[in-house]
């Protein structure tokens, strides 16, 4: 596909890394829009998914140095090279960093975390969505081998470099699988949130359950992961089961959504 978005002399910038970037701006933008209908601090919010994206990215550097620590002792100036090897766990670790760091940030202004977790929710599948399409794009989350007509071929030196897809073979999309579940997911909630007795954790719970259930079974068709726990399953899958399971006992144990005090901010 396009694993490079611009490509002038020594500059190269990666389809991915911007087409990540509009994901979270896109992601934060949304998340204020929907705290704000739920009388929530517009300024809150938008500070705390600030946190939460600078944790996650930082979070993520420094575990890309620790676990590559002498060729970043030998190269400091490698370091923006070294962003982009996969790695599964320094992405989960940076977002287990941001996540946490957000928590701290809701506790420590008070902010009720139900109803923050309802306005992120949908949120984070618009994230997802647009974010699979820059994966698409670069090779990244490559899928399995196929014969179906809707198959892709890679054929950049610069994605195999980069994500090690494989060249020249039919592949699963399969990240637009996952962005098309994410779009699903995504206008599912919105219409839920419309409502009217609505309870807080509801979306939220909604969000974990389908994305865990879909991630599930799009996951079989995923190329570049290494079955854990005896073969049977990757990693990713037991998230997913780990997240639909959290989302039903999340949405089983929803409140009723009280009323925030103080008037919803209009601006950022």
């Amino acid at each position: 596909m396009h694993p490079l978005l611009i490509h002038f002399g020594n500059l190269a910038i990666p389809t991915y890394g911007v087409l990540t970037a509009i994901a979270l701006l896109s992601a934060l933008a949304l998340a204020v829009v929907l705290a704000q209908r739920q009388g929530l601090r517009a300024e809150k919010v938008w500070n705390l998914g600030l946190i939460a994206i600078l944790a996650a990215l930082f979070g993520g550097r420094i575990l890309l140095i620790a676990t590559h620590i002498a060729v970043f002792r030998a190269h400091p100036f490698w370091l923006l090279g070294l962003a982009t090897i996969p790695g599964r766990w320094i992405a989960l670790g940076g977002a287990a960093i941001g996540a946490g760091a957000a928590i701290l940030y809701a506790l420590a202004e008070g902010l009720p975390l139900a109803a923050i977790a309802d306005a992120v929710a949908p949120a984070v599948a618009l994230g997802l969505a647009i974010n699979r399409i820059g994966a698409f794009c670069g090779g990244l989350a490559w899928g399995r081998p196929t014969d179906l007509p809707w198959g892709v071929t890679y054929h950049s030196v610069v994605a195999y470099l980069w994500y090690r897809v494989p060249l020249g073979v039919r592949l699963h999309p399969v990240q637009l699988y996952d962005a098309a579940c994410s779009a699903v997911i995504l206008f599912v909630l919105l219409w839920v949130m419309r409502r009217p007795t609505l309870r807080a954790g509801e979306i939220a719970g909604a969000w974990l359950f389908l994305y865990g259930l879909c991630r599930f079974f799009v996951e079989f068709y995923r190329g570049d992961e290494t079955p854990v726990l005896g073969g049977f399953v990757t990693l990713p899958q037991v998230l997913a089961i780990a997240a639909v399971a959290g989302g039903a006992l999340l949405w089983l144990r929803r409140e009723p959504r009280a009323e925030h005090a103080g008037p919803a901010v209009t601006g950022i």
